[in-house]
């Protein structure tokens, strides 16, 4: 060290500093590790068994992204990963942490010392410092003489940025127009939701629609599609009837419904929770997250809340067999707002 660098003796000797006393730095008590080589090597084999714990788990973060099937009608597969990502990720992360701390607090001489403070600009007497002080700390941390402890340690560093660069692949492909389009069309029955993806179709005539009532519906055929819980998300819908009196029919969507009966997105137009709470006195809808309120009397339009869009309407009718249907798909994309919203002009006949 030079001399701007003062041991923790030189330092319990300065009494006054700018009128400060200095009370000096307290005696060094040696570690087990400073006067043991047997304890030095054990602690050195466990710091590189916590690096070796996060390479496997960033192996393991990989494997559990490829292993577990997440497209099932099912949400087992999703929790299983889930929770595999959970403990593989933290292995991976909390093994590097830990070993480093236990290196710097086990291995690394841990003497005190004081610098005396310096101008901000450094000169080149203070440049020779530092660069033996870099010097002097590769010397303490022995990463030159550990090759153990230095190579595990690469080893974990180098793979834990892999998770997250294999993670980038779910950012794709880009969604296209998938966001416009949802599973409704013309002809396609309403299915009650039983809150799972069902294995077969429960449809809805108008009659058991009454009025204060209303049902979760899925559009039917969903559990065949290829990802039917993202149709499901897209496609939900919350159907009610009310008094016909009390409908504020718009001319344009007079025969959007079925003698009361009405059908609007269950997604909410802030940030897609879904607005399952009916008032059927009030006929309003509540989301939960946010407490956006939607008047179904009057399109669903936004009456609180921060939503911006009212919910989008499904135009309905009923079949030759009385089950409803729905005439085509939303005329609007439902959901939260998107840049390209209002890009690009839709039209679903």
């Amino acid at each position: 060290m030079t001399s701007k660098h003062l041991t923790a003796e030189a330092g319990s000797q300065l009494e006054q500093v700018n009128g400060h006393t200095n009370p000096g730095l307290p005696e060094h008590k040696p570690r087990v590790t400073d006067s043991s080589p047997q304890a030095e090597r054990i602690t050195e084999r466990q710091i590189a068994g916590w690096f070796i714990l996060s390479m496997i788990g960033t192996i393991g973060f990989i494997v559990s992204y490829f292993l577990f099937d997440s497209e099932p009608g099912t949400y087992n597969n999703l929790r299983l990963q889930n929770t595999a990502f959970g403990i593989t990720a933290t292995a991976a992360l909390a093994g590097i942490g830990i070993g480093v701390i236990l290196w710097a607090r086990q291995l690394i001489p841990d003497a005190e010392v004081v610098e005396s403070r310096h101008d901000i600009a450094g000169s080149e007497e203070d440049q020779a410092v530092a660069v033996e002080i870099l010097n002097q700390a590769k010397e303490e941390s022995g990463i030159a003489r550990r090759p153990f402890l230095r190579n595990t340690l690469i080893a974990a560093v180098a793979l834990a940025p892999l998770p997250a660069i294999l993670v980038f692949r779910d950012l794709g492909p880009l969604p296209g127009d998938s966001l416009f389009k949802t599973l409704w069309g013309p002809g396609v029955r309403l299915c009650q939701d039983p809150g799972m993806v069902p294995e077969e179709d429960r449809y809805i005539r108008a009659e058991e629609v009454t009025i204060g009532s209303a049902f979760h519906v899925i559009p039917e055929k969903m559990h065949e599609s290829e990802h039917p819980l993202d149709e499901k998300a897209k496609a939900a819908v919350l159907l009610m009837r009310v008094d016909p009196r009390e409908l504020n029919t718009d001319p344009e969507k007079e025969d959007w419904g079925v003698d009361g009966i009405v059908a609007y997105s269950k997604i909410c137009t802030h940030v897609g929770c879904p607005v399952a709470l009916y008032e059927h006195q009030t006929h309003h809808l509540l989301c939960p997250c946010h407490q956006s309120t939607f008047d179904v009397t009057n399109h669903c339009a936004v009456i609180f809340g921060p939503a911006k869009r009212p919910l989008p309407q499904l135009p309905i009718a009923v079949d030759d067999e009385g089950y409803l249907v729905a005439q085509r798909d939303f005329p609007e994309p439902v959901g939260p707002t998107f840049w390209e919203i209002n890009m690009r002009e839709t039209s679903v006949e």
